[in-house]
């Protein structure tokens, strides 16, 4: 049977079935994850959020791991601070979200910020959207901190540290909600 401009049915297929088959491989998602990570990047460059600037240093060797530098607020409980952030995107940034802790000598005393620097922030897990970029997560960081009105830990700082992974995206946050504010969380280890 002849398919138009006089090539069978079974030659019309070939291509598709090749491209059927062809691996899905990390080629084009991590081309996507790069050309979002230079966008991001440059705006975090051009137009930081208040009180946080882009380490250049930490993204010359690789683009898929930031330290941005934080000060904390003025007329907040933080002001003056500094504080440093860690950035570390997968191949499937911004559909999977990034892991971001506190890194460094001075880890914020927070009700949701673990002294190993995790971050209890439900943006950064389960409410994550590719929509979210680098810039709206700093801005939340920065207002989660802005908000407090008591530095402390959380209640089970001392057993999470000891028994939690390296990565804090491997944690299963349970998020209660009191009043209109999510107050505190709960964690439980993913095996």
């Amino acid at each position: 049977m002849l398919g138009p401009r006089g090539v069978t049915r079974a030659r019309q297929l070939r291509p598709l079935r090749l491209w059927h088959r062809r691996p899905w491989g990390d080629g084009s998602i991590m081309a996507s994850m790069q050309k979002r990570l230079q966008k991001e990047l440059l705006a975090l460059q051009n137009d930081p959020p208040p009180g946080m600037t882009l380490n250049e240093k930490s993204v010359q060797n690789s683009i898929t791991q930031w330290i941005v530098d934080m000060e904390g607020a003025p007329g907040t409980l933080y002001e003056g601070e500094k504080f440093q952030l860690l950035f570390k995107f997968s191949s499937r940034y911004p559909f999977d979200s990034p892991q971001v802790m506190f890194t460094g000598e001075n880890i914020p005393v927070h009700p949701h910020v673990y002294s190993n620097g995790h971050i209890c922030l439900s943006i950064l897990t389960e409410d994550w959207s590719p929509a979210l970029s680098v810039q709206s997560v700093c801005l939340s960081i920065i207002s989660m901190l802005s908000s407090c009105k008591e530095k402390r830990r959380p209640p089970d700082n001392s057993f999470y540290v000891r028994t939690c992974n390296k990565n804090p995206k491997k944690t299963k946050w349970w998020y209660h909600v009191f009043g209109a504010v999510r107050d505190t969380a709960v964690w439980s280890l993913l095996f």
